[in-house]
């Protein structure tokens, strides 16, 4: 009987997890904010196992100290590949969830769709393009610790989504550090949303921009994420990236 191995993720539970997401749902509300929560994709347990992972610096390829490069406040770590499991497998599940989107957003502004059928060919045409470093971030925050407004570009290459897992419980586990999202929409003021990030939950947004209908059709949306000043406690985020750096 087959068995669960890498090289088969949708046959594990982060991946039956994942597919439990409605994507008429998810595309709708990517539509109306360009940004929409998952169910569940983590327990409670394998938040606290992915936290712990942050205190082991053979995983990581680097660490960033975010005010030195007036980022804001705060750590983060690039993990190193290989990547752990978990972060392996729930990347290698949502790409597909999310690639209709990719390639219908992409549509609708008249521009190339690059993302093939599968995360590995994607994988391999970043590779070939000089983008060859992991990607997949955790991020760390205590009291007084925010990030500044940014977008995820490391290259040429970009996917149009990525994915933010809270790891912690918010009110119980940290206050403040809201996520944001911030659109400035043609021809108007800025949007900003804000999110709490739920323990285990995914939030899909827009990593650089996204179509706006207007009056003269599709514009692009251009989009920036970052969070709010942590008050108390500390918290933890996986950061989920489809191309790499």
């Amino acid at each position: 009987m087959p068995t669960t191995t890498a090289r088969h993720p949708a046959r594990s539970g982060l991946a039956a997890r994942v597919a439990a997401t409605d994507p008429r749902a998810l595309a709708a509300e990517l539509d109306t904010l360009g940004c929409a929560m998952t169910p569940p994709l983590l327990t409670p347990a394998q938040c606290r196992d992915l936290i712990a992972l942050y205190d082991r610096p053979e995983l990581f390829r680097s660490t960033v100290d975010m005010a030195r490069h007036r980022f804001g406040s705060g750590n983060y770590r690039y993990f190193a590949d290989p990547l752990p499991d978990p972060v392996r497998e729930l990347r290698a599940a949502l790409y597909p969830l999310l690639l209709p989107v990719a390639r219908d957003w992409a549509e609708r502004l008249g521009r190339p769709a690059p993302w093939p059928d599968t995360l590995d060919a994607w994988l391999e045409r970043c590779h070939a393009a000089g983008q060859d470093r992991s990607s997949q971030i955790l991020l760390r925050y205590g009291p007084g610790d925010w990030n500044a407004l940014h977008r995820d570009l490391f290259g040429d290459l970009v996917f149009p989504l990525q994915v933010v897992i809270g790891l912690d419980v918010p009110g119980d586990d940290y206050t403040g550090g809201e996520f944001l999202l911030v659109e400035q929409r043609p021809r108007a003021q800025s949007r900003g949303t804000t999110t709490v990030l739920e323990q285990g939950r995914g939030l899909v947004f827009t990593t650089r921009d996204r179509p706006v209908r207007s009056t003269r059709g599709w514009s692009a949306g251009q989009i920036r994420h970052g969070v709010s000043t942590v008050r108390s406690g500390r918290r933890h985020c996986l950061g989920i990236v489809f191309h790499e750096a």
